[in-house]
């Protein structure tokens, strides 16, 4: 196998010239000592103002970690860290029933009465705590209002955010579960 050696060899050749063409290390000094004084005192300029800007940005960071020159006022603010309905403990200046401090998960449906002119149900809380419900109780925590109680489930209005922020409706059932609704 033949090997073509022309651009090795131009390639070699450019690396000589610019090799030769450039100045030698000495050759960039100035000649003229007034020369020489001017650029030593522009350089000792240029690092006096480097300096100058190095403190004044560390004056400026000692500031701000100090809280000299950074004030935060929260009024009117909610606490980024804590979730939007859990401080809210008042609903219309009034305080939340023991019924509407419960997500409706954690709540289970055991027992409805529905075929009378005032139909209730009865939900248990987690620890076994039970409380009577008819239409037009609030529960939740998401401003939610019984609005039916029908045989073996609870209709639920509640108020939810969606992603942008407008306020919607929407229908969340509480049902019993299969094995304890009656033959009725």
């Amino acid at each position: 196998m033949r090997r073509s050696w022309g651009w090795w060899s131009a390639v070699a050749a450019l690396i000589l010239a610019v090799g030769f063409a450039a100045p030698a290390r000495g050759e960039d000094k100035p000649k003229d000592p007034a020369a020489a004084d001017a650029a030593k005192a522009q350089a000792e300029a240029q690092q006096k103002e480097g300096q100058e800007t190095v403190d004044s940005i560390l004056r400026q960071q000692e500031d701000l970690l100090s809280g000299r020159t950074f004030s935060y006022d929260p009024g009117g603010r909610r606490d980024p860290f804590r979730p939007p309905r859990v401080s809210q403990m008042l609903v219309g200046g009034a305080e939340r029933t023991p019924l509407q401090r419960y997500e409706l998960g954690q709540l289970r449906l055991v027992a409805v009465i529905y075929d009378t002119r005032d139909p209730r149900a009865v939900v248990e809380d987690d620890g076994g705590l039970g409380y009577i419900i008819r239409v037009g109780t609030k529960i939740g925590v998401n401003d939610g209002v019984v609005r039916g109680i029908e045989r073996g489930r609870v209709l639920v209005e509640e108020e939810s955010v969606d992603f942008f922020g407008e306020h919607r409706a929407s229908e969340v059932v509480l049902e019993m579960a299969s094995g304890e609704r009656g033959n009725r």
